[in-house]
């Protein structure tokens, strides 16, 4: 399953939101914004913020989560949100070798299903396998007749093959990112991707970021969550309908941080 690390964040994320913020409303210099700024002062700014709903100085905040254990269709969701910034392992470069796959919890509770996925996705290692080997003897060859030597005919024939073969790859394929996202971004992934409407691996990854921020950021992230957390649900008729034991949830969740 998912795991989700916190690689490295602004330093003193609130501090950084409290200055800017602070130049907004004050009559401060940019060289003294920081000045005798106190945790109690910076939380104050925040919480400002917050209240009157002026989040632009939140970007100045931001933070770069490493991504484990998830799959290309989680990858395919999260590259939505286009206030982000992504490195992703590469199927193009990185041979798929006995790839390692998501499986989704549904199929993991049903005996059989589970026998024919699994089965699906040994039957997709071997095709790639397959293609991959025929393309690279066919671009091997191609290679050594335009006088490539050995060793760097192999090397090219490898990476164009494995190219094309990832094409027979599925969805459930693992693969790990780096996310960088700023704060204000962050905020607006975790209204959408917390909600319990969301689809249930990028929940996961959206509680699993939004526990880490809280432990550097709690005033920062107090009111992050899903939409029902600080008001009405947005979902309309297609609402799970358990706004208070959201809630009680998501208490926990950052009091656990």
């Amino acid at each position: 399953m998912a795991k989700v690390f916190l690689l490295a964040y602004t330093p003193n994320p609130e501090h950084t939101v409290a200055a800017a913020a602070k130049l907004c409303y004050s009559n401060v210099s940019a060289s003294e914004l920081t000045e005798n700024l106190t945790d109690e002062q910076a939380a104050s700014f925040v919480e400002m913020l917050s209240e009157i709903g002026h989040e632009s100085p939140i970007e100045h905040a931001s933070f770069t989560f490493g991504i484990e254990g998830v799959s290309r269709s989680l990858l395919a969701q999260i590259t939505r949100h286009r206030m982000a910034s992504f490195s992703v392992k590469s199927q193009r470069y990185v041979r798929e070798g006995s790839f390692e796959y998501v499986t989704p919890p549904e199929i993991a509770k049903v005996p059989e299903a589970l026998s024919v996925y699994k089965e699906i996705m040994a039957e997709d290692q071997k095709k790639y396998d397959l293609i991959a080997d025929i393309l690279k003897k066919k671009h091997t060859a191609a290679f050594l007749a335009e006088g490539k030597d050995e060793k760097t005919a192999a090397r090219l024939a490898e990476k164009k093959a494995i190219e094309d073969a990832r094409f027979v790859l599925p969805n459930s394929c693992e693969t790990q990112m780096v996310m960088t996202m700023n704060a204000r971004s962050l905020h607006n992934f975790f209204r959408i991707r917390c909600c319990r409407r969301a689809q249930w691996e990028i929940q996961d990854v959206a509680n699993q970021m939004l526990s880490l921020v809280t432990k550097v950021a709690p005033n920062l992230f107090k009111n992050a969550g899903p939409s029902c957390l600080s008001g009405k649900c947005p979902e309309g008729k297609m609402s799970c309908g358990k706004p208070d034991e959201v809630r009680e949830f998501y208490k926990g969740l950052k009091s656990n941080g």
